[in-house]
């Protein structure tokens, strides 16, 4: 049961109240005045204060202003749910009081079974609260910047800028392949902001199409298109005081950026079929796994926008740069399914560890978590072996099926291209764009080797499948 105070500087009011209370199974304090409140809330920290409006000295209203300002021993700024007590007369003052931040408000006489609901109603107002700072406080513990994984040159300089720019309301630009914990990294900068009691919100550009993106970002009204019967909150007034995290944003169409760039400028968005203009404060960090500069020289992504979305630029580096980070991943990754499955395995062998080490890793580390994943989950011992990695390596990874001895009479490369190629036709149903796809081969180079082999050969020229 929550903590109550009760305010209140008529002594048997003040007395009645806390027989009830208590006989309800509540612990109950009481003051006589703001001054006195203030001290017994330094010392018992109740979570649910019941004080009169009208007291001599402090009323009610600068009690709650006072409360405000209290500094608690909490991380996460937990503040008691107040209840304003006040006379039938003054029951505009208790709407100002709940301006202030009271929780609810109660005239006098009271009514006993009023008081017994509004403290109820309280504290399970009070439990909320509670249970939100907890998750924000893991969310924090989960994604503080210190436990990002990566002491490699390249990681700890991105480490540096998210220490540096987390403290602000900076946009952000974070680059990388895809699978190099983009995400991660804009989660890691908003639960270390200020912003980290609000929401984080991830969207997806390259998967919404496009004639969704306004309806989705800022929301309509009534009757704004058809089917629209009612209205929708966009993303943007969903996160109004977060982040908003636009993945892929080189991905966004050209329509949407000129629409983006005018929100960034006058804080402000319109909902579709809407008039008014609605402030809002939202940071944003976009990523991209694509060469932006390229897109600008193409004429694909706004030249303004760019520059207005990478204020603070980061870049992610792939895994096959920062290999000297993989043993400490692995061990990472084998703690977080131990805890998930209920294993108990205690590391990988040497021979295994040189060849997660020595992998190409072509999915990043959103592969290397995948791999150990199935590594624990189907490991028979305590330690993961050659053998239960190297089979999903291969599937991953076709080319590592390729692991053969050269034998002592050689081989021909000519046939083993040969080979290739024609293995990859076969697969891709004589498509060249696809099959040169597939060998990580240029359109161009593909079909150069296509026609030494084939001259005049018939093939499915797709060039809009590249």
């Amino acid at each position: 049961m929550p903590v109550v105070l009760v305010v209140d500087d008529e002594p048997l009011q003040r007395d009645i109240l806390k027989t009830i209370l208590e006989g309800e199974g509540y612990e109950t304090y009481a003051a006589s005045s703001g001054e006195e409140a203030l001290k017994v809330i330094t010392k018992y920290y109740p979570e649910i204060i019941l004080t009169d409006l009208k007291m001599e000295g402090m009323d009610g209203i600068e009690l709650i202003e006072s409360v405000a300002k209290l500094e608690l021993p909490s991380p996460d700024g937990f503040r008691p749910t107040m209840i304003i007590m006040t006379a039938h007369g003054t029951i505009s003052s208790a709407v100002e009081a709940m301006k202030k931040g009271a929780f609810d408000y109660l005239t006098k006489p009271l009514d006993r079974d009023s008081l017994i609901l509004t403290v109820k109603r309280a504290s399970e107002h009070a439990e909320l609260l509670k249970e939100n700072l907890q998750l924000h406080r893991e969310l924090y513990d989960r994604f503080r910047i210190e436990g990002i994984v990566g002491k490699s040159g390249m990681m700890q300089e991105a480490i540096e800028i998210m220490k540096k720019v987390s403290g602000s309301s900076a946009t952000v630009m974070i680059k990388g392949e895809s699978g190099t914990g983009k995400e991660l990294a804009a989660k890691a900068i908003h639960y270390n902001s200020p912003r980290r009691s609000k929401a984080f919100t991830a969207l997806n550009c390259a998967a919404i199409p496009e004639n969704l993106f306004e309806s989705e970002l800022f929301g309509y009204e009534p009757g704004a298109f058809t089917g629209a019967s009612s209205r929708r909150i966009g993303l943007f007034e969903a996160t109004n005081g977060g982040t908003l995290f636009l993945d892929e944003i080189g991905d966004m169409p050209q329509m949407m950026q000129s629409k983006l760039l005018r929100v960034l400028q006058d804080k402000e968005i319109r909902r579709l079929g809407g008039k008014e203009a609605i402030k809002v404060d939202v940071r944003i960090i976009a990523a991209t796994n694509k060469d932006l500069e390229k897109e600008l020289a193409k004429g694909n992504f706004r030249e303004d926008l760019y520059y207005r979305l990478r204020v603070v630029s980061i870049d992610m580096p792939p895994l096959r740069s920062r290999k000297t980070d993989i043993p400490e991943l692995v061990e990472f990754f084998i703690g977080k399914y131990n805890r998930e499955f209920g294993k108990r395995v205690k590391g990988v062998e040497t021979p295994a560890l040189k060849a997660l080490t020595e992998y190409g890793w072509p999915g990043n580390i959103r592969q290397l978590e995948s791999v150990i994943e199935r590594a624990v989950l189907m490991c028979d011992n305590d330690t993961i072996t050659v053998k239960d990695i190297k089979g999903e390596l291969r599937a991953l990874h076709p080319a590592d099926a390729f692991d053969f001895e050269i034998p002592e009479e050689g081989i021909n490369l000519d046939e083993l291209e040969e080979k290739l190629l024609r293995k990859a036709m076969a697969k891709t149903n004589g498509i060249v764009a696809k099959a040169a796809k597939l060998l990580g081969l240029s359109y161009k180079t593909f079909w150069y080797r296509w026609e030494k082999l084939n001259p005049g050969g018939a093939a499915k020229k797709d060039a809009g499948e590249i």
